[in-house]
């Protein structure tokens, strides 16, 4: 600790430190600053323009203390806020420590009583006397804010707790109080303020707390000069309704008190010079979406909860599956103490389950409070009611009209609801800050662009007051206005180009859309705002992957729409286009998709909007293809890639090439899709700044190097195609899209991997694929897993496994109209039955599949495998079909696959030549089939299928 006796006195400039009266001065006046903050200056002020470092400073003021840095940083910046515009005069020595800057001048004054400084700690027997209210219950999850407030009391001469009602701040205050006796010889003083309703009182209040005996007018000035230098720490407990005066008073005591502090607690700020202002945080609830115990039980929210039903029904035991409905309740209320406990409170008489529901009537169901709580602490709405009531007019109303926004807001965004208000922009940043003072509204501090919110519980009581008042409907029109305006469709063609500012901006609001959307279609609402919108948010939808919500959202509007309330042409057409294409994710109407789609492209047409012509040619081949029309899929490909060249834009090219190639590949012309896919990933970047969202060229890159895998896989160039297949999902995983990402692994590394023979590659890529599909809800991609899942099992001869997953899945399949890799599927399903002996299902399955593999359904690339594994199955005992049929398949699948280029196939039909020459004594003539297809490899010798064949030429004679 610094010496404090000596009566020195610092002078620089205008700046003085007086160590006699423990002051830091300006121009003669004290500059509020607390009393650890002070002994730093003492400390800087004595080694003037020298280094004293941060371990110096801490055993010096914290002797024999366990002082974290966080505690040496809140002095430091009490220190730089007292020094205002000269701040400067304290430098930082980066991880060193602090230096003191200045012509530091010391000189001594003539003879003043100093009081005697206190020690950092006292004895605990020696307690300093305190009216605190005694502490029952240990505060559950305010440990670190406790350490916090006292490391901000010690720092600076007045701190304030402030928040909103039920926050917690006075159990918070008087926790931090109790801690902070041993440094305040006079000790501590509880004033509550709550019970006032005059303002004029707080002195008296302050003065008969004190015990005091004044004579004459009781003002602010006197009861501060009366305290005069005693060593006081005074607590001024809920000063929100005498704000004014609580205010004065402190100031009073800052002049005239140099050793007292004061800790207030208050829903809105004092605003006076030196002030330190902590808000107090909720307590800590889970996150939506983890609902594991462990993960639960960990928050302070749910540990408050249960201790407080535990504390009312003794034999309480909390089931597993109740967890989440209590980290629902936390979450919904907030994390407010307050509330939660209230919750606590009916849910021991009522349940959980029953609380869990009733929180949309939360003011009548949390009516739980202590008897020996304040009036207005015993109910929720008493609660809210106290803050309410203190406000001005213009300020309620500005606060039931901001209740319209669910989540986050703007500046322009209040007021535009305001708009036919006497409100004006300046008025409402005004009183948005006036709200935020008074902890009625929250400013969102994570965000870079300065956004606002109301905590839900506040915006349930303020939305009840819209409603009352009858501007619920006029609100709601607004909001919904501005959004509409703010997402407009531009005029121009490229509708689905947003900057990836845009899309940010776009994607913060999607909680306000969702609202007003609900209004729009409500029976009072505008649905011809709600058609703008819908049309103009869908591309959102799809970035987020929300593809569901996108599909009910635009089904909904074209539904309205039927009743005699129709949008204009290009909305309709831009609500079909969004409308078809989550279709087939969601594995809806495959019929309906192409109507939908098919009248999209006409309206393009009519419109002669290329972009909107290429969107819906792109979704309308795609629906033509899984629903098993080929000849029509290739119609709408020509026409996209007219539509795409006439364009020119590099997403949109790119994306009409990839699903070419796509379509080159499945028909078995593997070269031509080869550099097809290769001059997609030759073809510059676009700009960096746009993200147009349909035409996501990077994702169209890395589903062009997924199909690129394939192609060259089967042309047998193996491990340079299961580099693309990684190279696929590192870059797709950059675009930050689920969906994509979903697509990807589909399309390429869960094919390849499989293929190779690296069966644990391929079960954490498929268990990756159905884990993102089933948490976007895509029920198209679920089932493609599930195919892929079924036909790896049956790779790894589980016949039965793997024929339960693939049948599972040809249901969904039937049951929707839409065709998934179907010949591919089917010919894993015939292997299953083969495995299991079942040999005439088998056949048939194979047939089948075959049928619907030729040039008339475009799935040639299979052919090949289909007709190998025909063969192998006729060959099984117990078919009564002869080795010619066998081998009839064999040439002719090896035919095909050598016209394709398929090295791949040609090396699996070898290989069941081979082994039928084998069985016949013809050695020789296996050997040499084998060896021909083999040696034109040059990679991939590593791979399933390649180290079978070296086996088996290794075992056959020279």
């Amino acid at each position: 600790m610094p010496t404090q006796g000596q009566n020195l006195i610092y002078e620089s400039g205008q700046w003085q430190v007086h160590l006699g009266r423990r002051e830091l001065l300006t121009g003669g006046v004290a500059v509020p600053i607390g009393a650890r903050a002070f002994e730093i200056v003492e400390v800087l002020v004595r080694s003037a323009n020298e280094l004293v470092t941060k371990n110096d400073l801490m055993d010096c003021i914290w002797p024999g203390a366990t002082v974290g840095e966080n505690t040496l940083q809140v002095h430091i910046s009490a220190i730089r806020k007292a020094f205002g515009r000269d701040r400067a005069m304290l430098k930082t020595a980066s991880g060193r420590g602090y230096r003191l800057i200045g012509d530091w001048t010391p000189r001594r004054q003539g003879s003043v009583s100093t009081p005697v400084a206190s020690t950092p700690m006292r004895a605990s027997e020696a307690s300093a006397a305190n009216n605190f209210p005694q502490i029952v219950t240990h505060l559950i999850g305010r440990a670190a804010a406790a350490l916090h407030v006292r490391d901000l009391v010690s720092a600076y001469r007045v701190v304030t707790l402030t928040g909103p009602g039920g926050i917690g701040k006075t159990s918070l205050a008087i926790e931090a109080a109790h801690g902070l006796l041993a440094d305040f010889d006079d000790g501590g003083w509880f004033v509550e303020l709550a019970s006032l309703s005059d303002p004029d009182l707080v002195p008296s209040t302050v003065a008969s707390t004190l015990g005091m005996k004044l004579s004459g007018e009781i003002s602010a000035a006197s009861v501060a000069r009366a305290v005069g230098a005693q060593r006081l720490l005074l607590v001024l407990d809920n000063c929100e309704h005498v704000i004014d005066a609580a205010a004065i008073l402190a100031e009073r005591f800052v002049r005239f008190c140099p050793h007292t502090t004061i800790l207030v607690t208050s829903r809105e700020v004092l605003r006076i010079d030196g002030e330190a202002v902590y808000r107090v945080p909720p307590l800590d609830v889970p996150a939506p979406g983890q609902e594991t115990p462990d993960h639960i039980l960990g928050h302070s929210a749910v540990e408050l909860f249960m201790a407080r039903m535990n504390a009312l029904d003794g034999g309480f035991s909390l089931h597993a599956e109740e967890l989440t409905s209590v980290a629902s309740i936390c979450r919904r209320l907030d994390g407010i103490p307050l509330a939660i406990e209230f919750a606590a409170a009916s849910a021991a008489t009522l349940g959980i389950a029953s609380v869990a529901m009733g929180l949309r009537d939360r003011f009548t169901l949390l009516t739980g409070g202590r008897r020996t709580a304040l009036a207005r602490h015993r109910t929720l709405r008493a609660t809210l009611d106290w803050s309410h009531e203190l406000l001005p007019e213009m300020e309620r109303r500005l606060l039931w009209r901001l209740a319209v926004f669910p989540a986050r807001f703007t500046l322009d965004a209040a007021a535009a609801v305001m708009m036919d208000t006497d409100f004006d922009a300046k008025t409402v940043t005004e009183g948005i800050a006036n709200l935020v003072m008074k902890s009625l509204v929250v400013q969102d501090k994570t965000s870079d662009a300065p956004r606002w919110y109301l905590l839900e519980t506040i915006r349930a009581y303020a939305l009840e007051k819209l409603i009352e008042h009858g501007e619920a409907d006029t609100v709601s029109e607004r909001h919904a206005v501005y959004f509409r305006d703010l997402f407009a469709l531009p005029a121009s063609s490229a509708k689905s180009r947003f900057s990836n500012e845009d899309l940010t901006r776009r994607v913060r609001e999607i909680d306000n859309v969702r609202a007003a959307l609900d209004w729009c279609f409500s029976p009072l609402g505008d649905v011809a705002i709600g058609f703008q919108l819908t049309a103009a948010y869908a591309p959102v939808w799809l970035h987020l992957s929300l593809i569901g919500e996108c599909r009910d959202r635009c089904a909904h509007a074209l539904l309205t729409s039927d009743a005699g309330r129709e949008p204009s042409a290009q909305l309709q057409m831009e609500l079909q286009i969004a409308f078809g294409s989550t279709l087939i994710v969601t594995l809806g109407s495959p019929e309906q998709a192409e109507i939908v789609l098919t009248e999209a492209v006409e309206t393009a047409d009519t419109l002669n909007d290329p972009d909107a012509q290429a969107r819906a040619l792109a979704a309308l081949s795609t629906a033509h293809i899984y629903h098993g029309d080929y000849g029509r899929a290739q119609i709408a490909l020509e026409r996209l890639r007219q539509v795409a060249d006439h364009i020119g834009d590099p997403g949109i090219v790119a994306v009409a090439n990839r699903r070419i190639g796509t379509r080159l590949l499945t028909a078995g012309k593997l070269l031509e899709a080869q550099h097809c896919f290769e001059r997609i990933l030759q073809s510059p970047l676009p700009p960096a700044d746009q993200s147009p969202e349909f035409w996501n060229y990077l994702d169209a890159r890395a589903m062009a190097r997924a199909m690129l895998a394939r192609a060259l896989f089967l042309q047998g160039f193996a491990e340079r195609a299961y580099r693309e297949a990684e190279a696929s999902l590192a870059e797709v995983r950059a675009t930050d899209h689920p969906l994509s990402i979903c697509r990807v692994l589909n399309f390429g590394m869960c094919r390849i991997a499989p293929m190779i023979g690296e069966f644990g590659a391929a079960d954490r890529a498929i268990a990756h694929s159905l884990e993102v599909a089933t948490r976007l809800n895509a029920p198209f991609w679920q089932t493609v897993g599930r195919f892929l899942e079924g036909k790896l099992m049956v790779e790894r001869r589980e016949f039965a496994r793997g024929m339960a997953v693939l049948r599972e899945a040809f249901d969904t399949c039937r049951r929707t109209g839409w065709r998934v890799s179907y010949s591919e599927f089917m010919g894993a399903l015939a292997a299953a039955h083969a495995g299991l002996g079942q040999i005439g299902e088998a056949l048939n399955t194979v047939n089948e599949a075959i049928d619907g593999s030729g040039v008339r359904h475009g799935q040639m690339w299979y052919l090949p495998e289909l007709l190998r594994i025909k063969g192998e199955v006729l060959l099984q005992p117990g078919t009564n079909q002869s080795v010619l049929a066998a081998e009839d398949c064999f040439n002719q699948a090896a035919e095909m696959a050598r016209e394709q280029g398929a090295l791949f196939w040609e090396l699996r039909i070898a290989l069941s030549v081979a082994r039928l020459r084998v069985s016949q004594g013809r050695h020789h003539e296996a050997k040499g089939l084998l060896a021909s297809v083999y040696e034109r490899f040059t990679e991939g010798f590593a791979t399933a299928d390649m180290q079978a064949a070296r086996t088996m030429l290794d075992g056959l004679p020279s």
